[in-house]
């Protein structure tokens, strides 16, 4: 199993939990900027990966 695979099993849910952070801290602070956490939320619920577009090595099933 090369890197890539490996990446693609822990790239969605990370991504949608940094995202779910990302919220929540600026919920809770009031800082707008972290609201561009709906970025990699929409990323990992809809399996867009934008490492594997870049690095065109490895595809989404």
């Amino acid at each position: 199993m090369n890197f890539f695979e490996k990446m693609r099993k822990v790239c969605r849910p990370f991504r949608i939990i940094i995202g779910l952070i990302l919220i929540g801290v600026g919920f809770f602070t009031g800082n707008a900027w972290f609201y561009l956490g709906v970025i990699p939320l929409l990323a990992g619920l809809t399996n867009f990966c934008p490492a594997c577009i870049l690095s065109k090595k490895c595809d989404l099933k």
